[in-house]
């Protein structure tokens, strides 16, 4: 008997191959496939809202699957799964976002006018991004810049080695750097959607989940209230921040393996 299908949608400027010890986790229970990574294929550029982004979401499941999929996406990724799901509810099964909270209210207002007015807050990840060193002289440099930032020390090795090897590319003159560039990066940070609060306005077409950090700024920034309305009683927060499936990849694919289950059984369906 085949897996079903899980499709995955990574956060933004981490791509897939990052979460390997969460793929693997999950691949106990689900076919677990993904797009190696987002916002780089210039058919589907990066625009406000990331209206194209989904469309590229949408052709990858469309041209990939005969059956609908299991949407799982972390930060940017459950975003994207959530409007590929609306568009398209004849692709997905079900959708659970991992540290992806809704924007909606007062504060996509304030998104709305902060970009239409180009303003940039300085708590903006794109204050951060856009200078972001993306060059190295080899891949253990790179690895070594990472092993020493708090953040990134808190991520058990092979996750962090994982990183690297799928987010760091070979140069031209010999050095490495970014594979997820820094440009495209800061690019998403700018045109994150405020117009999802008409999501939580009308039933959903597939069932959906939320698990998060207890300690996200990005969820505390964002406000939960939105996502809550959304998701119903299918709201779990476990320990960690905004990168929690990197933090702790066996709790985090627990969770999310969990999630989908109670989502497929709200559904009328099972594994």
């Amino acid at each position: 008997m085949s897996l079903p299908i899980l499709h995955f949608a990574h956060a933004n400027s981490y791509p897939a191959g990052t979460y390997g010890m969460f793929f693997e986790q999950l691949r106990q229970h689900y076919d677990v496939r993904a797009l190696a990574m987002h916002a780089h294929n210039p058919r589907y550029p990066v625009d406000d809202g990331w209206r194209k982004l989904t469309r590229e979401l949408v052709a990858e499941l469309e041209s990939n699957y005969s059956e609908p999929a299991i949407l799982v996406g972390h930060s940017m990724g459950g975003i994207l799964s959530l409007m590929a799901a609306r568009k398209r509810p004849d692709l997905a099964r079900c959708v659970v976002l991992l540290d992806s909270p809704v924007v909606a209210g007062w504060r996509a207002q304030a998104l709305r006018i902060v970009k239409l007015l180009k303003l940039e807050s300085k708590r903006s990840p794109a204050v951060a991004s856009v200078k972001r060193r993306n060059v190295w002289p080899d891949m253990e440099s790179a690895y070594q810049h990472y092993a020493a930032k708090a953040m990134f020390a808190a991520w058990p090795q092979r996750v962090l080695r994982d990183y690297v090897e799928h987010g760091i590319a070979p140069q031209d003159d010999g050095s490495v750097g970014l594979r997820f560039t820094r440009e495209a990066e800061t690019a998403v940070y700018r045109t994150i959607p405020h117009h999802l609060g008409c999501l939580t306005r009308r039933p959903y077409p597939v069932p959906i989940g939320f698990v998060g950090g207890t300690d996200s700024v990005e969820c505390r920034l964002a406000g939960l209230d939105a996502t809550r309305r959304l998701v119903g009683g299918h709201f779990r927060q476990i320990p960690g921040g905004h990168l929690f499936p990197m933090e702790s990849p066996v709790p985090a694919a627990q969770a999310a393996h969990e999630m989908i289950q109670a989502l497929l059984q709200a559904g009328g369906t099972k594994n």
